[in-house]
Order: C-alpha cells, then structure tokens, then sequence
C-alpha cells in the first residue's frame, strides 16, 4: 500500500489534507513544466514586460497547471467536498487569468471573457447535484469554451493556451465532485 503524505495546514487549500507521493510529483511536475515551455513557446509575450511581472505571471501560470491535476486527486477533491463554501470561495478568488493578461500585457477583453464564461461555468456544475451530471455538464461546458479558444489561438496564442488549463483547472476538475459516489 502506497503511503500518503500529510499536508501541512497552510497548504490545505491546494493539496488537500494528505497527497499519495506519485500524485505530488505529477502536480509539481506539471505546475513547473507548463510556465518552462510557455517561456520556449511565446517567449515574446515574458520579453515585452519587466522582468517582475514575468515572473509573477509565470507564477500564476504554475498555480494554474498545477490546479489541473491537484484538483483531480483524492486529496484536494475530498478536502473540498466536505468543505463546500470553501469551494464558492476558491471559485470567487480565481482571477489568475485576469492577472496574466494584465502582467503580460495580453488582450484583457478576451481574458475577462475566458474569466467570466470559466467562473459562471464553474458556478453552474457547482451547483448541480454532486455525480455524473456534474461531470457532463462541465465536460460540455469545456468542449464549448475549449473549442472557442482553439479557434482563436491564431490571435491570441499564449492567453488561448492558458485559458484551456484555467478552464479545466476550475470547471471540470475542481467544481466537479469527482469522487461523490465513491462517498455514498
């Protein structure tokens, strides 16, 4: 049997209260992954701004891409589960999106509207009794919002990228009780 690893209080919010080490190593891999190959990819957009704000933009964009598997995981889906209005309150603080397009100097109109579509989407399944029809509802919801910005990564490439892992980190995998019938 795989040990878990006890999550220190101040880190409960992200991880949960315990974290199978694999899964640790995924989020972590994953959250530094994505900002390095942002920096290879779209290297114009962190050139163009002092270096503070690249840096803090690419912190977000770490937060962002580690949300998209920490949220999946029994640990941080559990935690939050049974702490429901700490879950309205993790859906009204998530403005990372927002913040990336100010620090980048990225286009703010379609960052707010990548913010508003993924929070009230985040809003909707949240809201829904707790089993498959939140699944639906959000993998619907992603693949409406996820094609729209594939159809415009041509303009905005860099903020297209990061708006499908904010939409997947808070609307499918994190307003999604991914492990309700497991707990009934």
């Amino acid at each position: 049997m795989l040990r878990t690893l006890t999550i220190p209080s101040w880190l409960h919010d992200v991880f949960g209260e315990q974290q199978q080490p694999l899964e640790m190593v995924g989020i972590i891999a994953f959250g530094l992954g994505v900002p390095v190959a942002a920096v290879f990819l779209a290297p114009a957009a962190f050139a163009e701004v002092p270096i503070w704000r690249s840096a803090l933009a690419l912190l977000l964009i770490a937060d962002i891409a580690a949300g998209c598997i920490a949220n999946l995981t029994a640990g941080t889906n559990d935690f939050y589960a049974a702490r429901p209005r700490n879950r309205l309150v993790f859906l009204a603080v998530h403005v990372h999106i927002l913040a990336v397009a100010f620090l980048l100097n990225l286009d703010m109109v379609m960052a707010a509207a990548i913010w508003a579509y993924t929070i009230a989407g985040g809003v909707a399944v949240n809201a829904l009794p707790r089993g498959s029809g939140q699944r639906v509802a959000a993998g619907l919801l992603f693949a409406v919002g996820g094609s729209a910005l594939i159809l415009l990564a041509g303009q905005f490439p860099l903020l297209a990228a990061v708006g499908l892992l904010f939409m997947l980190k808070v609307m499918v995998n994190f307003a999604v009780d991914h492990r309700a019938e497991a707990r009934t």
